[in-house]
């Protein structure tokens, strides 16, 4: 098994509270209403915290698909958040699992610094494609940008 390591932050102008409470507590409901691609997220086992796994279900090029979100840490003191997808329709074949590590800090004027550490693990020693990569951060910035918007668009949010 391959593991590739890749690393990312950014910065919003959003509290890392409130950001917190978007991406994490209100995930379920949220994320469904801010990405129009994304038509549910649901419990398939769990209560909510450590070893839950949703099912996200999508569509994408017209194909309604899913994956499989295990929660793996959910610490809302240190505003963090870590998961695996672990299967589904929406997994690449030469991909076990990626698991993703979340952590938001205070940020300049009130806003917040996010930072991504997400880890392929592979079937094999397959790298996961340069095309896959691309895909996969330009969905995760989507999404990101996605519930930034809303935060910024409903100040009452929080």
């Amino acid at each position: 098994m391959g593991v590739f390591t890749f690393d990312d932050e950014k910065t919003s102008v959003v509290a890392p509270a409130i950001l917190h409470k978007a991406h994490v507590t209100d995930a379920n409901t949220l994320i469904p209403k801010v990405i129009d691609d994304i038509k549910s997220i649901e419990i398939v086992e769990g209560n909510g915290g450590v070893g839950t796994i949703k099912k996200i279900t999508f569509v994408e090029d017209g194909e309604t698909k899913h994956v499989l979100h295990k929660i793996e840490l959910a610490d809302a003191a240190n505003l963090a958040y870590n998961y695996s997808i672990v299967g589904g329709a929406g997994l690449p074949d030469t991909v076990e699992k990626i698991t993703f590590e979340a952590k938001l800090s205070a940020g300049p004027n009130g806003g917040s610094i996010a930072k991504l550490s997400v880890k392929y693990f592979t079937k094999g020693d397959a790298a996961p494609s340069e095309e896959q990569l691309k895909k996969d951060k330009a969905k995760g910035d989507g999404l990101f940008k996605a519930v930034e918007d809303y935060c910024i668009a409903h100040p009452d949010y929080n």
